[in-house]
């Protein structure tokens, strides 16, 4: 399936202690980085019929509600968190006896809150931006005076803060209402619903997914956006008759995965449309909104490690799953997921708009200065947190390569993860170890901060950094 030659060799270093200099290793030097996001369009093919991934993307991209811009980011995001409760249902109702069900449990809350507090930022982010405040279509509960509406059998009228009536609305077509009515999954959905309380505290409206609301707010209308009947529709997939329960366990996982992957497509154009209209603290929100959702990624892989692993590589050979050539990556067979990571890694160009210098054609440090004066005269904060997040998506990236390439070889052992071939050769030249072994993506912004890290260990009093910067 994948080759992986996970083991890198050790590389020696003859750099003295007292030395600044940095060298590359020479075998790193020598690896064709150009294009290591490739995969065949056979096997692209294959993975998007598994997933449906086609009628999602239907879901996804459909504007239901053309004034409301956040639609595109939000959607996707309410569908991943609504899987997720199917999910839940999946597990709690496995029959093997052999299944970890009280991991698999911690694992989903804890895969629902982290996506609850992405949904809640995307949710903050719309009530500071001028241009989208006020376009979300919600449900304002207290305009009806405490009347229920005979359609709505799941609303509820309780008072708060003495006379003051407040409507609940809960969503008719969600899951989540259901397992909170399940007991075995009881107590998961009602932590899940206190998750939401807590994390739309700063936003302007909430889910209304059950959710206490103790403050009163306007509940999104979940099932208009969300669609969650529709969404169940593509529960199954095309090979539902394989006789193996981690078949739907496979399918949800890469539903979840995919569906947070469009959110992050979306989030990196809104960061490049926004740095280009030079608006630099919302693009410095949407770049550390970006570096978590990198990490929830990775989170959502790390559930193949409670995967049984008869019953997975037993559905390995069922659905056919194996490796093209030797230095394919099984994972670069979502397209979405490679075209996120060469997005995330094109933000490199932006660095000299931001900093407001040109390339030098002739290869001078010209960008590393503005960057250097930049960090010290802290005059530009927006600038500065814009930059640093860059470079966080950088981290969050390369992270997510490699814990996906440990998760590869623990789930299918490390002979199988490298395509069944005996590796010779010391070099790592498998396409994930390229990714996350290959120099920093913004080579000014690191030797700015190589030269201020220097200077400052050196003692100074930083009157030479002052006279320089006014140079």
């Amino acid at each position: 399936m994948v080759d992986l030659d996970w083991k890198a060799k050790m590389v020696s270093s003859d750099i003295s202690n007292k030395s600044s200099k940095l060298s590359i290793p020479t075998p790193f030097r020598l690896l064709n980085m150009s294009s290591p996001l490739s995969t065949s369009a056979s096997a692209s093919s294959a993975y998007e019929h598994y997933l449906r991934l086609p009628e999602l993307r239907m879901l996804w991209e459909a504007k239901e509600f053309p004034d409301w811009q956040n639609e595109v980011v939000l959607k996707p995001a309410l569908h991943a968190l609504e899987t997720t409760f199917r999910f839940i249902s999946i597990v709690l109702s496995d029959p093997r006896p052999y299944s970890n069900r009280r991991e698999w449990t911690r694992r989903l809350e804890s895969l629902a809150t982290s996506q609850i507090e992405l949904i809640a930022m995307i949710c903050e982010d719309e009530n500071e931006d001028k241009t989208t405040a006020g376009t979300a279509p919600i449900v304002d509960l207290t305009s009806s005076n405490g009347v229920l509406a005979r359609e709505c059998s799941s609303t509820e009228v309780w008072k708060v803060h003495g006379e003051t009536t407040v409507v609940n609305r809960t969503s008719e077509s969600s899951l989540l209402p259901r397992l909170a009515t399940w007991q075995k999954s009881e107590d998961v959905a009602e932590k899940i619903l206190y998750s939401i309380e807590c994390e739309m505290r700063r936003c302007p409206y909430t889910l209304g997914l059950g959710e206490p609301n103790l403050s009163g707010k306007p509940n999104l209308d979940y099932d208009a956006v969300c669609r969650p009947n529709e969404l169940h529709a593509v529960k199954k997939s095309p090979y539902d008759h394989v006789d193996n329960h981690e078949n739907a366990t496979l399918y949800t996982v890469h539903q979840i995965l995919e569906a947070w992957i469009q959110t992050a497509k979306q989030v990196l154009k809104r960061i490049v449309s926004r740095i280009d209209a030079g608006n630099f603290e919302t693009a410095a929100n949407d770049g550390y909104l970006t570096e978590k959702i990198w990490k929830l990624l990775s989170e959502i892989e790390d559930l193949h490690l409670l995967m049984d692993p008869d019953d997975f590589l037993r559905l390995k050979s069922q659905l056919m799953i194996k490796s093209v050539n030797e230095t394919e990556a099984f994972c670069f067979r979502s397209k979405g997921l490679v075209e996120i990571t060469k997005m995330s890694k094109e933000l490199k160009h932006k660095v000299p708009f931001i900093l407001g210098v040109e390339v030098d054609p002739k290869g001078g440090p010209r960008i590393q200065e503005a960057a250097m004066k930049l960090y010290a005269e802290k005059e530009e904060g927006n600038k500065v947190f814009l930059v640093q997040a860059l470079q966080a998506i950088e981290g969050a990236l390369k992270r997510f390569f490699y814990g996906y390439k440990q998760v590869l070889v623990v789930v299918m052992g490390s002979l199988e993860a490298k395509g069944n071939r005996v590796v010779t050769s010391s070099d790592s030249g498998d396409s994930l170890s390229q990714i996350f072994l290959e120099p920093t993506y913004f080579p000014s912004l690191d030797a700015a901060k190589t030269f201020l890290g220097e200077f400052w260990s050196r003692g100074q009093d930083g009157s030479g950094l002052t006279r320089w910067m006014k140079k």
